[in-house]
């Protein structure tokens, strides 16, 4: 027997409104985050279908994201066929796994026949290899063949981030075979805004924009009225590639054609921008040298993501400390040194940063090759020697006025002007010739120019001291 309360409690519940579950900040706004704790607390499955199972999978992601681990579980067997299995697609792959191992493979199965080819890959990618036989087992022969197949290609190719649905005729068929066919066929894409030309063997000959084909006449032939692909993308070519040939030509789809040209699939824009936020993400957590950590990961899982670089940092902090130790006896003399030597180290450190961040972008968009490598580097160069005379003669003068000393000013504005110049360097040549020994400069590049400019920067400021004092 039910409780009144608890009946009182679920009606109050239903009745809440949740047209916006975000706040003004963007965030899952605490009151619907309270009901929806509250609703799978209560097993209320009436509110929890709703309100959340009618989510868009975006939404439901985020209220994933929101809610504590147990009350993930739970509301997704609570939900049970009601849970969009899209929405595991906009959450942390730690979530998504947590998620996955917990649900049944036959559930898996089930909404994956459901899903489109491209969200069905990114989920059963994640999944071990004989829980991802046994689900695609499950599934009729065309889709399982056609999911393997995408699953074939590298991660992080185009062949993996492809649909395997889209609409091809052959070019003998007239516009209005191609308009019945539309009408008449069940198994098309949701959504698709181009039509694509092939021959017998599936090889791509061209495509079709669904607005020419509704201001053509039905007689006339799609071969007519066809127009060439020019950016066909190759399945093997890494996703990054293929959203800058995105963004390049302004493109909303695009063919994926195999080595032998033969038409796999199409890849959206959806998916494009997709990437271009997962790229973004990667390369600034890189910078950071964190790699590929995600906030859902555990405390071993973060710790040890972000301990090679700080080991590496350490070691470079040891040489950047004994190069202060070679001029310990001009420090011992003249304390205003000691208390000025971090300004020269952290200015270029700055500096560097900024050039460094700059190069990687450059890089990652291709901005910068061998054709123009040299003029960028003047350019840095130049720009290095600007805000080195600029910051050299402020932070000379607040010198020699702190200590009343000409010479302590003096001595600063030149080191700041040798070690501007050498983080302006170091921030672009680094980068650069890490990636052309192969290794990532968005991982690698911070701990080296930081090394640079505290190395170069202690090293002209106290070296000149040191000549300076000693010649005067």
């Amino acid at each position: 027997m039910i409780d009144t309360e608890d009946e009182d409690r679920t009606r109050t519940r239903s009745e809440e409104p949740a047209d916006d579950i975000y706040a003004e900040n963007g965030s899952v706004r605490a009151d619907f985050l309270a009901l929806v704790g509250a609703a799978i607390a209560d097993r209320d499955i009436l509110f929890l279908r709703q309100h959340v199972a009618r989510l868009h999978e975006s939404e439901l992601g985020d209220l994933l994201e929101a809610i504590q681990p147990e009350q993930r579980l739970a509301l997704v067997r609570l939900l049970g066929a009601d849970f969009d299995l899209t929405a595991l697609t906009e959450v942390d792959e730690a979530i998504r796994l947590e998620i996955v191992e917990q649900m049944p493979n036959e559930q898996i199965a089930a909404a994956i026949g459901e899903l489109d080819s491209d969200d069905a890959v990114y989920i059963l990618e994640d999944l071990d290899k004989d829980d991802r036989e046994e689900i695609l087992a499950q599934l009729p022969f065309t889709e399982r063949v056609r999911l393997r197949r995408a699953l074939d290609y590298p991660e992080q190719s185009a062949g993996r981030r492809m649909q395997t649905e889209f609409v091809a005729v052959p070019p003998f068929w007239t516009v209005g075979q191609t308009i019945d066919y539309m009408r008449e066929e069940d198994e098309l894409p949701e959504s698709f805004t181009q039509i694509f030309v092939i021959d017998p063997t599936f090889k791509l000959l061209g495509i079709v924009d669904l607005d020419r084909i509704l201001r053509t006449k039905r007689q006339i032939r799609i071969e007519s009225i066809m127009r060439e692909t020019n950016y066909p993308i190759p399945a093997e070519m890494d996703q990054e590639e293929a959203a800058q040939i995105f963004e390049q030509y302004d493109l909303l789809s695009a063919a994926v054609v195999d080595d032998n040209g033969r038409l796999v699939g199409v890849l959206t824009i959806d998916d494009v921008v997709d990437v271009i936020q997962e790229e973004a993400e990667e390369d600034f957590m890189r910078l950071g040298g964190v790699g590929d950590e995600e906030l859902s990961d555990s405390l071993a899982e973060t710790s040890r993501s972000r301990v090679p670089w700080l080991a590496v940092n350490l070691v470079t902090a040891f040489l950047a400390a004994s190069v202060i130790g070679i001029f310990d006896a001009t420090i011992e003399k003249i304390v205003a040194l000691a208390v000025l030597m971090p300004i020269v180290a952290g200015m270029g450190g700055n500096a560097g940063s900024q050039t460094m961040t700059v190069t990687v972008r450059a890089l990652a968009t291709r901005s910068i090759d061998i054709h123009n490598a040299a003029r960028i580097i003047r350019r840095e160069a130049g720009v290095g020697l600007l805000n080195g005379v600029l910051f050299g003669l402020l932070i000379g003068v607040v010198a020699g006025l702190w200590f009343q000393d000409a010479n302590i000013g003096g001595i600063i504005a030149a080191a700041m002007l040798i070690n501007m110049i050498a983080a302006a360097l170091a921030g672009i040549m680094i980068p650069l010739v890490l990636d052309r020994i192969g290794a990532d400069p968005a991982v690698s590049s911070a701990v080296f120019v930081t090394a640079v400019t505290d190395v170069i920067g202690f090293f002209a400021f106290l070296g000149l001291a040191t000549w300076w004092f000693a010649a005067v």
